[in-house]
């Protein structure tokens, strides 16, 4: 496996191997921040297959009450492995390791990430990696489906933090 930063190239198969919710590529709207310099998409691959994915988002966390708390914090984002078979390989580790790297390049002296208050299995892998809770706020966010129907959703989270 390795992981790199997306290309453009990549977004294709990214949207077969990797599909979104809703019509929208998000993988798209992630690259293109990328791209402002806003952040880095990370992107594993194995056998040429994209396995896993995050965004580093070097502004931090959307949220107002992380974002007051953690001032210049980046953000892990969006961490996902597909498919599912994969899970508990590594992959989602790996994805982090090296956005602390990254972050740590920066003289970054802190990362976070946010966990859905219902995700035991990601909030361990977290804490086993060295991130503690910090804030709790809600991740507001929104996507289009295939009918055009515009979808809202609020989940529950914890951000966590790690010093680096």
């Amino acid at each position: 496996m390795r992981i790199r930063q997306c290309r453009e190239e990549d977004l294709e198969l990214l949207d077969q191997h990797m599909p979104a919710r809703g019509a929208a590529s998000h993988h798209e709207v992630r690259y293109a921040r990328q791209r402002e310099g806003m952040a880095t998409f990370l992107v594993a691959w194995r056998d040429g297959h994209p396995v896993g994915s995050c965004e580093v988002r070097w502004e931090g966390c959307a949220a107002p009450e992380v974002r007051a708390a953690h001032p210049g914090c980046p953000e892990v984002n969006g961490l996902g492995v597909w498919p599912e078979t994969l899970r508990s390989q590594g992959i989602g580790t790996a994805l982090i390791r090296e956005a602390e790297r990254l972050a740590a390049e920066r003289a970054c002296r802190v990362i976070g990430l946010g966990v859905e208050k219902n995700n035991p299995r990601a909030s361990g892998l977290y804490r086993r990696l060295g991130y503690h809770a910090s804030v709790p706020y809600l991740d507001c966010w929104s996507y289009e489906d295939g009918a055009g129907v515009v979808h809202r959703v609020a989940d529950a989270c914890l951000f966590m933090i790690k010093p680096l």
